[in-house]
């Protein structure tokens, strides 16, 4: 099964200013919508209080600290299932993860909820795909495999 990281992220790594931010700057939602539709979608309860209303049409898990990755993954019948944050979500899911599909956003915030919350090992990606999300404003989705 593909296990995939699905994020919007800032130049400077982060996926939210604060853990209750309802991301509004993120100008790829409709991409998201289309690529989770009809797979699970796995997520830390912040994220889920924050875009609950965009994720019908989807099988929505929402993960707690003592919950094991390994085993809810091996729970799912799919062929590919997303990871969509927040930044410990990301974390505890990351030694389970063969794709990445980032978005970066021309914003800085300086501080914030990152990518990974906690330490993660170096990661090789090697690009696939890269769809314009807003070309004009030099947005595009970057579509990886992890090695």
């Amino acid at each position: 099964m593909d296990v995939i990281l699905i994020a919007a992220v800032t130049q400077d790594g982060f996926i939210a200013r604060h853990k209750s931010e309802t991301v509004t700057w993120s100008k790829d939602l409709h991409l998201f919508k289309e690529q989770t539709m009809g797979f699970p979608v796995i997520m830390g309860s912040n994220t889920f209080n924050c875009i609950q209303k965009a994720l019908t049409g989807r099988d929505i898990i929402v993960v707690h600290r003592n919950d094991n990755p390994g085993e809810i993954l091996k729970n799912l019948n799919s062929e590919k299932c997303f990871i969509a944050g927040g930044g410990k979500t990301n974390a505890r899911f990351f030694d389970y993860l063969t794709h990445a599909y980032l978005t970066p956003h021309p914003l800085i915030f300086g501080e914030g909820i990152p990518l990974f919350s906690d330490s993660v090992k170096e990661m090789e990606l090697v690009l696939e795909k890269k769809i314009p999300v807003l070309p004009d404003a030099g947005i595009d989705q970057y579509q990886y495999k992890i090695k």
